[in-house]
């Protein structure tokens, strides 16, 4: 069952006498007095080793001597016998030949070079895969040879294998509770209860695919001998070392069990026990214990995490050294660094069972899961604009000026990227002239030792100190371009697309994204994580999407920004999100776990919202706000037919073939059952129809006899699927013109939709009362007051009297009411329509319905401009208006519309009330009230 490879010629390093090296097991192996290894280090140091896997890293194989009781193929010859030990010499590592080597190994491969305790210098090395001697090929500076490797094969479905899996779980059971019970009984036990139940869970967690790994695992856990282990070494297939691993963990808890009688013994009552014989038998298991006997584990665990208890000082170093490792590998900015060392120092003191140590190791956890400098590369290339542009045309439909601010940030980028490689193409140019002068210096400098430091930096092709320091260097250094992602907030009614939006930024870019609900966030450490000193402390929001996506590069989406909780007696959050939103400040955001900057400043951060009024002034001041409107009914027709109806085709278990909606139907529904800026409810629609088809489609096909089935949906059937029309239209269905009656236009604050809203005011005898109704707002109101002081100060230019000193409302009092009662209607934009509604009113003159008009009116008669003219406009369309007066401020509005707005309507924009007039009445005849308006 084991796999032989190929062989290849490996340098060969040999263990020292009783170390064996296994697969899955890490090795520090110190140069002491031995110049193959001290060679092997400086050829690394020179990158002149070979590299044979895709980690990139040299291999070595690290091979044991072999055993005076055992023969060099793992054969066992005669077993060690009491007073043997002086007649058969053991092979010297300082002093040997090939013929001393045994012909098994383990190829390791290098993954750095360590300071040891003691300031020696060790090469770390990574059991790889088992390998056997086929020739020595050389001898020195350090041994080399042809070597077989072999890697394991497991056949799950083995029943051979699966008897011996569940036999040596059983065994490491019991041998688990022996150690535990030599645990309680003995005070000397080297092995900490907790340790013990990491290592039954360690173990727990194998299945039969790991049965090689466990093998070796189990059988070197315990103090077992030199020659066991190499005769478990030579297994080279899984079955056999199963085999021996089963005899090997047998003898451990056979031992085990008479060393356990031996210690009950001794700590039992001593009532009746002869002092002289108590302490023989205290001797007699000391030294049984001196012989390979343990009360506990003192044998290295491979690559277990866990352990660092005292006692137990292998398996602490092995928790520390895999920390360490994994904190080098994080790339820590040098602040981190600094604080990750002073904290593995804290937990080397430690007691595993101390609350602090699991405070410290989580700590440290946590440091080596953030992305302080990995980063994915961005893709962009020649392509990358019609790429994105592709990309975003094919995702969604229309939203141009979000579309266009996107590809700007793309281009922007683009050209940082080009101009820092054109610079880091001089630097590396003036690098490598300076380290080749400095290179030519140390060779010729006799004064090795003086010089090593530098030496050391021209081999692995880094500057000396001078040339880093150089201005040179620090002049181009400083004409890199630097990153600042912009901090962009999409505002828009609900189902307009913001979120897919920035789903489709990443994936032009070729980022990671990842998705921040800030809806409800009530307690500021959400977003700037817990202290540390709190129990079950944990980092925000923010440090756990970049540990989640694994990049200090992602696409971050804030979704729901403005429905973050303001200031409470838990902080407030929205203040927490100004360090995180500011280009000034996020290059060092401080997490309260974390404790330590972080670099935020390469994250793309979109933000949604769909209104910016409850969102706070400093946090609205940090980003870039892209308004997203409503869409008009081509858009939404498009986006059906592009996105919607196919993806609700295969929600519903339907092909393409099986269903047609033509583009009439599409239209009703737009018009008829769904009347939002978004179109959440036109795909539940959608989907309603579909499933109305798939009832029919099933029918039919368990149906031998039913009606054949049609796929093509009318619009006749509409009704029957979806109910009767929720929406009509409101000009087709209102009255003839009547004089007081004006079409207005009205956006929905926070939801992105606008539509009409018709002012209807009526007059009757009275005293000059003004009364008004349908939920009106004190904004509204007061433009109804302006309205009719400007019409009464112009009654007499108006035409409706005769003298201009008589009040037009001494005897007659006025209601203004707005349909739709209900609905609460506040703002300033209804001014114009209020007095074009009471002219119309007092002269008797009716406007057409299909005319709407929008804009606040001063005391002169200034028509001024007004907001939402987008989703005003929008709405006005679906409602059937064909002609709009807009205030002239509002021209540049205007031209942001969707084309579709702009064939659909005339457009006319005014300045004063008597142009308004002269477009609502062309065919009558005004004062000269204009030209005194127009002074003023």
């Amino acid at each position: 069952m084991g796999n032989k490879g190929p062989s290849d010629v490996y340098p060969i390093l040999a263990l020292p006498y009783g170390i064996v090296h296994f697969p899955g097991k890490t090795l520090h192996l110190s140069p002491a007095n031995r110049e193959d290894v001290a060679t092997i280090i400086a050829k690394y140091y020179q990158g002149s080793l070979k590299t044979k896997n895709k980690d990139n890293a040299p291999v070595v194989a690290c091979v044991p001597l072999r055993s005076p009781y055992l023969s060099p193929d793992g054969k066992k010859l005669i077993e060690a016998a009491e007073g043997d030990q002086g007649q058969r010499t053991e092979p010297d590592v300082h002093n040997m030949n090939k013929d001393d080597l045994f012909n098994f190994g383990c190829l390791a491969k290098i993954t750095g070079i360590r300071g040891g305790k003691r300031g020696e210098v060790a090469l770390v090395l990574e059991g790889v895969a088992r390998c056997k001697l086929d020739k020595i090929t050389q001898e020195t500076p350090y041994f080399a040879g042809r070597v077989v490797e072999y890697k394991d094969v497991v056949d799950v479905w083995d029943p051979a294998l699966k008897g011996k899996f569940a036999h040596l779980k059983e065994l490491s059971k019991e041998l688990f509770q022996l150690v535990r019970m030599s645990s309680m009984v003995s005070r000397n036990s080297s092995m900490p209860p907790l340790l013990i139940r990491q290592l039954e869970a360690f173990v727990a967690r194998k299945d039969i695919s790991d049965s090689g790994f466990l093998a070796d695992f189990m059988a070197v856990l315990g103090q077992c001998s030199y020659e066991d282990k190499l005769w478990l070494l030579s297994a080279t297939s899984v079955l056999a070392r199963m085999d021996r691993a089963n005899d090997l963990v047998q003898k451990q808890i056979s031992t085990l069990q008479s060393s356990t009688k031996i210690i009950t013994l001794t700590n039992t009552s001593k009532e009746g026990i002869d002092p002289d014989r108590l302490r023989q038998l205290q001797q007699e298991a000391m030294a049984r214990r001196g012989k390979g006997i343990p009360s506990g584990f003192s044998g290295g665990i491979p690559s277990m995490p866990g352990g660092g208890a005292k006692g137990g000082d292998d398996e602490e170093e092995n928790e520390v050294q895999e920390l360490k490792k994994r904190l080098d590998e994080a790339g820590l900015s040098e602040e981190a660094q600094k604080v990750a060392n002073r904290e593995l120092k804290r937990m080397t003191k430690m007691n595993p069972a101390q609350a602090e140590y699991s405070v410290v190791r989580n700590y440290l956890e946590n440091l080596s899961e953030i992305p302080w400098t990995k980063a994915t590369e961005d893709k962009l290339d020649i392509s990358t604009l019609a790429r994105a542009r592709q990309q975003l045309d094919d995702d969604h439909y229309g939203l141009e000026t979000v579309k266009k601010r996107l590809l700007e940030y793309l281009a922007v980028l683009k050209l940082k990227q080009q101009a820092n490689s054109r610079i880091d193409d001089q630097i590396k140019v003036i690098t490598d002239k300076a380290t080749a002068e400095q290179q030519d210096k140390e060779e010729s400098d006799s004064a090795e030792a003086d010089a090593d430091d530098e030496a050391k930096a021209v081999v692995q092709n880094k500057p000396a100190p001078a040339l880093i320091n150089s201005p040179e260097l620090n002049a181009l250094r400083k004409k890199r371009k630097i990153d600042k992602s912009p901090i962009l907030l999409l505002v828009g009614p609900p189902g307009v697309g913001k979120t897919s939006l920035a789903k489709s930024v990443a994936s032009a870019l070729g980022r990671k994204f990842h998705r921040i609900s800030l809806g409800g966030v009530r307690d500021e450490a959400e977003i700037r994580g817990h202290r540390r000193t709190y129990v079950a402390a944990m980092p925000g929001l923010i440090v756990s999407g970049l540990k989640k996506v694994g990049v200090a590069n992602p696409v971050f989406l804030l979704d729901e920004i403005d429905k973050v909780s303001s200031a409470n007696h838990h902080g407030d959050p929205s203040a927490a999100m100004l360090e995180v939103l500011d280009p000034e400040q996020n290059h060092s955001f401080n997490d309260h776990y974390v404790n330590i900057p972080i670099d935020l400043s390469k994250v793309l951060f979109i933000a949604t919202a769909n209104t910016l009024e409850t969102i706070a002034p400093p946090l609205l001041d940090r980003m870039e706000t892209i308004q997203l409107s409503g869409y008009t009914t081509i858009e939404k027709r498009h986006i059906a037919t592009r996105h919607l109806l196919p993806k609700q085709v295969t929600t519903n278990g339907l092909v393409s073939g099986d269903i047609d909606i033509p583009g009439d139907v599409l239209e009703k529904i737009i018009t008829a059952y769904t009347r939002e800026s978004g179109v959440r409810n036109l795909e539940r629609e959608i989907g309603s129809v579909i499933r109305y088809k798939a009832v029919q489609y099933s029918e039919a096909q368990d149906s031998i006899t039913s009606e054949a089935y049609s796929p093509h949906v009318k619009v006749e059937e509409l009704e029957d699927i979806l109910g009767i029309e929720r929406f009509t239209d409101e000009i087709a269905g209102s009255s003839p013109p009547r004089p007081g009656i004006v079409t207005g236009l009205v956006a929905f604050s926070g939801l992105g939709q606008g539509s009409i809203l018709f002012i209807e005011i009526a007059d009757m005898p009275g005293n000059g009362r003004v009364q008004l109704t349908g939920k009106l707002g004190d904004v509204l109101k007061e433009s109804v007051e302006v309205a009719l002081t400007w019409v009464k100060s112009h009654a007499f230019a108006l035409d409706i009297t005769n003298d201009p000193t008589v009040d037009v409302m001494k005897d007659r009092s006025i209601h203004v009411h707005c349909p739709a009662g209900a609905i609460p209607k506040d703002g300033p934009s209804a001014g114009l329509a209020h007095t074009i509604a009471l002219i119309s009113l007092f002269r008797g003159l009716s406007v057409p319905p299909t005319l709407a008009m929008t804009g606040e009116v001063s005391l002169r008669g200034k028509v001024t401009p007004v907001g939402g003219i987008k989703e005003k406009l929008i709405g006005a369309l679906r409602a059937g208006v064909k002609t709009v007066m807009l205030p002239v401020g509002n021209r540049k509005d205007a031209k942001e519309l969707p084309q579709e707005v702009l064939e659909g309507m005339n457009i006319l924009f005014v300045e004063h009330i008597w142009e308004a007039l002269r477009i609502v009445w062309p065919e009558e005849r005004w004062g000269e009230g204009w030209e005194l308006d127009a002074r003023l």
